[in-house]
Parts: C-alpha cells; structure tokens; sequence
C-alpha cells in the first residue's frame, strides 16, 4: 500500500441536510480547492456543479478500505464530506487514528445533536447520545431510567417505530417520543406520541429519535452500581449470587477501556454488569455449554450489552487466541487443569484477577495460588431471611470463598 504523501492535510468538513447553502466560508473554500472529495453519495450529490474535484463515493464496508482509498490519491488535495460534527460518531474520529491528528483538518457543522438540542430545549449536557448506525439498538435498554433524556441516531426511518417497540417491551412505552426529520433542511418537520402507542409510519431516513424516559406502573429500575436482583438474569443456578457479584466486581474494578475475561461465565452474570459499569469496557464471556452460552447472550442483549462476546469452548483452550485482559473472574472450572496458569500467564500487568470457589477442592486450589502469588482470601458468608414454619429464621447460603490478586 502507498502511503499518503501531502504537504497539505485531509480536510474534513460538516455538512447538514441544508446543504451546500448551509456550509460556511471556510467549508466551501476547502471543498473548491479540492482534488477529490470523499463521502458518502448522499453528500456528494449536494456539491454544486461548480465545485471541480473529483467525486469519489465510499466503499461498501468503508473502515477496512479506508487506508487504501488515502493511499490511492496521495499526493492530491483530499476532502473529505462527512455529516454535522465529523467528530462526532463520524469519519474524522477514525482518520484521526489512521493519518494522525496533525494530518487532519476538521470544519464542523452544527451536529445532528445540537440541531435536535435546540428544538427541543433540551441541555446538551444532560442529553444521552447513542447511534443505531451499524450499532445494535439494545444497547439503548442500559440507558433506560426514569427522566433520561435520550437521543437516538436512527439507522433509517425504521428505526423510530424499532426504538418504541424496545421501550415498550423494557417496560417504558409511556415514554415521550419525538422524531426530528431532515433536521436544517425545507423539509425539516417532526413527530411526537407515546412508544407504546407509535404507529407513524417509516418516515424520512434523516432522523434523530429523542426520547423521554418514562417507566410504566411496576417497572423495575436496574441500577448501572453492580449487584442486580438475581432473578434480573435467566439461569440455571449457574449464577453468581448477588452478594458475591458484588464484591467480585468490586476487586475486578471496571475501568473505562479495559477488558475482561469470564472464564466459565454460566449466565454471563459478572461480564454483564462489568459492561453496564461503563459503555467503555469490553468483556469475554468464555463457556462450555451450548444451552448457557445462548443463556448469556440472551442476558446482555435484555439488559442493555449486546456487544459482549461469547467464546464458546473449554477453558484453557478457548483461552488461546483471546486479546489479553486487564482483569479475569474465574467462576467456573477452577479445578481443571491449566486455567488458573493460563489466565494468569495472559493477564497484563497491573490486572486484577477474582477467582470464586464451593468446593473443599476449589478452596485448596485458591488457598495454594494465594501461597505463590499473594493477594486476598475472603471467605463469603450470606445468610437470608426465610419463613420457619410459622415463624421467619435465618437460612445460610453456600458459603463462597475469593481470592483476589492483582498481576505485579
């Protein structure tokens, strides 16, 4: 591949659904001086017949192609025509990273965000954003309290009625909705009513979604603070109870950018909230069994982390390959051989690993790793009130015991 060449760098600009006419002094100057513009088609076509660069549409996928096409016309004046703020879930983000910052130039436009902020008078600082643009929508149901205010990038003008039928089922149909239309543009025009009684039509596939997030009578919130209810998770008692979760998580410390292994994950229950921590992390649910493996992904598409992975395989050797984390939970398979060693061996430096274990074989297992390696054995005992005849007592669970380690 040749590399791009230029004394002059990319230039990024904004444009909005008004067009050319809405594009400032500076845009249009770039643009005119251009010996190819990149974009997309829908943006291309707004260029005037005056503006004399070459027109080159994006490939279809566009990021792996991405190097390529720079590297095809180095040495030329590149634009680059991107939607609103191009740093904003848009090209610039992704050619800062390949060419460098310094190579780029960016000219924003008033984003999709903004634009939707004003009309509504919502503060821009209170506003959730997340994109259904090659993103699964459920990752919206993490967003999902009482008075959130949310704003969806749709996909294409069936995203609205999509998003109304995902608020519905979470439980919050009541919820305000108000799709905003070729926002900038003559065309611009909106629409408003409840999800749970949506029925306008696929409209306009400019469009942004805003939401005002409204439970229904008996919603249960589920907080973002790890250790939800046990019975927030379909399992087969392959679950790591509440309490325990808890702490585990706790001396995992979920930290944005980082990535987790969970290794013998049963019901995804420690991935799941690692990721709901923050929507910065990533996490590798690691399980043997077909049937718990859908289990676990069933289980973070519901509660708002579809992006978690599922390795399906036997511990050690479903670890080969895998990126290196900054922290493991082992929940399950402790005693098979080889586990310990090998999530220990990928673990980079400064990662926390959390191991759990009921049985006396487990315990020796962890009492010996703790003897090589440091760290901290705890010993978890819950006890929950429960009826006693005609009367209310105390019934132990299982106690658990932890080791929790962080890698020198």
């Amino acid at each position: 591949m040749k590399s791009l060449t230029s004394d002059e760098p990319v230039t990024v600009v904004g444009i909005g659904a008004d067009g050319w006419a809405g594009l400032g002094e500076s845009g249009r100057s770039a643009l005119a001086r251009a010996q190819v513009i990149l974009g997309g088609q829908r943006h291309l076509d707004l260029l005037p017949a005056t503006v004399p660069a070459q027109r080159v549409p994006w490939p279809t996928p566009l990021l792996p192609a991405l190097p390529d096409l720079l590297a095809a016309h180095a040495g030329r004046r590149i634009g680059v025509l991107a939607s609103g703020d191009p740093m904003w879930f848009g090209i610039g983000t992704h050619l800062a990273r390949l060419v460098g910052a310094e190579r780029i130039r960016v000219l924003t436009h008033p984003s999709a965000i903004a634009l939707a902020c004003g009309r509504l008078g919502w503060p821009v600082e209170r506003v959730t954003v997340r994109s259904a643009v090659a993103r699964d929508l459920d990752g919206i149901r993490r967003d999902l309290v009482p008075d959130r205010l949310l704003l969806v990038l749709s996909r294409d003008g069936a995203t609205p009625a999509a998003v109304a039928r995902l608020l519905t089922d979470a439980g919050y149909g009541p919820s305000e909705m108000t799709v905003l239309a070729a926002l900038g543009a003559e065309r611009e025009h909106r629409v408003d009513g409840r999800a749970q009684e949506w029925g306008a039509e696929p409209g306009d596939p400019l469009n942004v979604v805003a939401v005002r997030v409204v439970a229904a009578a008996g919603t249960r919130v589920l907080s973002t603070v790890p250790g939800l209810p046990d019975d927030a998770f379909d399992h087969d008692g392959a679950l790591t109870k509440r309490e325990a979760r808890a702490l585990a998580l706790s001396r995992l410390s979920p930290t944005a950018g980082e990535l987790l292994w969970d290794v013998g994950a049963g019901s995804g229950s420690i991935a799941v909230e690692w990721l709901r921590s923050d929507p910065a992390t990533a996490a590798v649910a690691v399980e043997n069994r077909d049937d718990r493996a859908e289990r676990i992904a069933a289980n973070a598409r519901r509660l708002g982390v579809p992006h978690l992975r599922v390795v399906r395989g036997q511990a050690p050797d479903a670890l080969a390959g895998l990126p290196a984390p900054d922290a493991v939970f082992i929940g399950g398979g402790l005693t098979t051989p080889g586990v310990c060693d090998a999530a220990w061996d990928a673990l980079r430096p400064g990662g926390r690993l959390v191991a759990h274990a009921v049985t006396l074989e487990g315990e020796r297992e962890l009492v010996d790793r703790a003897a090589r390696h440091g760290g901290d054995l705890t010993r978890l005992s819950v006890e929950r009130a429960a009826p006693l005849g005609s009367f209310t007592g105390w019934a132990p669970a299982r106690p658990v015991v932890q080791w929790a380690v962080r890698r020198p």
